[in-house]
């Protein structure tokens, strides 16, 4: 695949119409929309329940870009890590149902009363070696997604691609990296990281950063209504090696969720051939 070209095509992060559609929409309106791949979240999954989402997806010929998610790691007691290993457990099997490329993982933030950074991180690297063993056998990789620092406390306290890069290097084979646009356009290293994580690249997520951002969870912009250089940041990941989609995962609750649902694919899919 050239660097100057598409990426392999369109994926649906199901978040984006999640408030419009149920899952079972959501399918079929992947395809008459020119959509070849989805990456379903795992409350919508069960919802419409695991073998029956397997067979609409399958029935459409759609591509499953990836489950989301995994992860939410740190744990308060051993209760709380028993708990988050059984269900990372069953995340890595609805995947593997799925047939998915890759189980993303929001690794989670700090543990309740905790201020402790470094021993949340730490916990992280722990879960996460205790299920990729598990997670190689079933032949799901697994996707760590870094997210932007403002979300350290409560949702990930891996913020940049060279942190979660180092994890797998650590860990090793079959662990990689989730890129979404939005979490990581800011960083000064970004380019190297990029070409630091070549194969490892296992997700390409976009939508755009508004200025201003009015909420920083659920006002992400539909791709070209930012400042993000998209097309750029797309270019290296191809020139890295990835051949993937670019999946179009927007939250977005007094904007795009207020839209029909029909109108938002459309444009996501205008969007994808003019400012991806």
């Amino acid at each position: 695949m050239s660097a100057d070209g598409p990426c392999r095509g369109l994926s649906l992060n199901t978040a984006t119409v999640r408030q419009q559609w149920t899952l079972k929409e959501m399918i079929p309106a992947c395809r008459h929309f020119g959509f070849t791949g989805i990456s379903p979240w795992r409350d919508q999954i069960a919802a419409t329940g695991l073998g029956e989402t397997a067979q609409m997806i399958e029935g459409e010929g759609l591509a499953v870009t990836g489950v989301c998610r995994g992860g939410m790691f740190p744990w308060a007691d051993a209760a709380g890590r028993a708990a988050m290993l059984d269900d990372n457990r069953r995340a890595i099997e609805e995947a593997r149902t799925l047939g998915a490329e890759c189980l993303v993982l929001v690794v989670g933030g700090l543990p309740p009363g905790s201020k402790d950074i470094e021993g949340a991180r730490a916990m992280v690297a722990e879960a996460v070696d205790v299920l990729l063993p598990e997670a190689r056998a079933a032949g799901v990789p697994l996707a760590i997604e870094p997210l932007h620092p403002m979300y350290a406390a409560d949702r990930a306290c891996i913020n940049t691609l060279g942190q979660a890069l180092d994890l797998c290097d650590l860990l090793g084979d079959g662990l990689g990296v989730a890129l979404d646009v939005y979490h990581v356009w800011w960083d000064p290293m970004l380019s190297a990281e990029i070409e630091r994580a070549g194969q490892r690249l296992l997700a390409f997520h976009v939508c755009d950063w508004l200025v201003p951002t009015r909420d920083l969870l659920l006002d992400r912009g539909m791709m070209g209504d930012g400042v993000i250089d998209i097309p750029a940041i797309r270019r290296q990941v191809q020139a890295a090696g990835f051949a993937g989609h670019a999946e179009v995962e927007i939250f977005s609750a007094e904007t795009w969720w207020t839209r029909p649902p029909e109108e938002v694919l459309a444009t996501c899919r205008e969007r994808y051939l003019t400012a991806v």
